[in-house]
C-alpha cells in the first residue's frame, strides 16, 4: 500500500478546475503529519488552510510551478483547487536547519494523505515568505516555509528509469510529465 501510495504522490501541475477539496479533509492531513515524529518533539509547524477560490487565485501568482520546463504551469484555468502553506512557529522555536526536516517529513504525510483520497498536489518552496505572510495578514512569528498546491490531478505523470544519470524531468509531445529516478544499483552503496 505505501509503494502504491508513494508512487501516486507525484507532483501535479495541472487541475480539474471546478473541482473543491473540503476544508475538514485538509484537516485531517494535517493531523495526520501533526502525529509524525518532530525534531525536539517541538511541534512547531502550523498551517493555513486556503480554499476561497478568490484568495487562491491571489496565491497562485506568487507561485512557481516547474520552471525547468520552460512552460507556464499551471496552465491559465487548471490551477489547485487548495493551497496548504505551512508555516513554522518563531515563537516555539527559532527556526534552524533541523526544524526543516520537520518541514519536510510533514509536507510528504500531507502529500500521501492526498493521494490516498485520490487527489494530488505540488510542494512548491519558491513563493517568498515576506510576501506570503503579508498577503496572508500572519503574524512576525509565523515565517511560511512551503506551499502545497492542491487539487484533482488533470495532468499525467509516468515515473521512468534514469538514462545515463539524466534525471531532468520532462513533458513530451502529448503532454505527459516524465520523471526518471536513479534506478536501484545506483543509489545503494556496496
Amino acid at each position: 500500500m505505501l509503494k502504491y501510495l508513494v508512487e501516486r504522490s507525484r507532483s501535479h501541475r495541472e487541475f480539474k478546475a471546478e473541482a473543491d477539496i473540503p476544508h475538514e479533509l485538509m484537516e485531517e492531513w494535517i493531523l495526520n503529519a501533526s502525529h509524525c515524529p518532530a525534531a525536539m518533539n517541538l511541534q512547531a509547524l502550523k498551517y493555513k488552510i486556503i480554499t476561497d477560490r478568490d484568495q487562491v487565485a491571489e496565491l497562485l501568482p506568487l507561485t512557481r510551478w516547474a520552471a525547468s520546463l520552460d512552460k507556464k504551469l499551471p496552465p491559465e484555468g487548471h490551477g489547485p483547487s487548495a493551497f496548504i502553506v505551512m508555516c513554522h512557529d518563531t515563537s516555539i522555536a527559532p527556526l534552524k536547519p533541523i526544524f526543516m526536516i520537520d518541514v519536510g517529513i510533514c509536507a510528504q504525510t500531507i502529500m500521501l494523505s492526498a493521494a490516498e483520497a485520490d487527489l494530488g498536489g505540488c510542494i512548491i518552496g519558491s513563493a517568498s515568505s515576506e510576501v506570503l505572510r503579508s498577503k496572508l495578514s500572519l503574524p512576525d512569528c509565523l515565517e511560511p516555509v512551503l506551499v502545497l498546491g492542491l487539487g484533482v490531478p488533470e495532468d499525467k505523470v509516468v515515473l521512468t528509469v534514469a538514462d545515463s544519470g539524466n534525471t531532468k524531468y520532462y513533458r513530451d509531445a502529448e503532454n505527459i510529465h516524465y520523471v526518471p529516478k536513479r534506478p536501484l544499483e545506483e543509489i545503494i552503496i556496496k
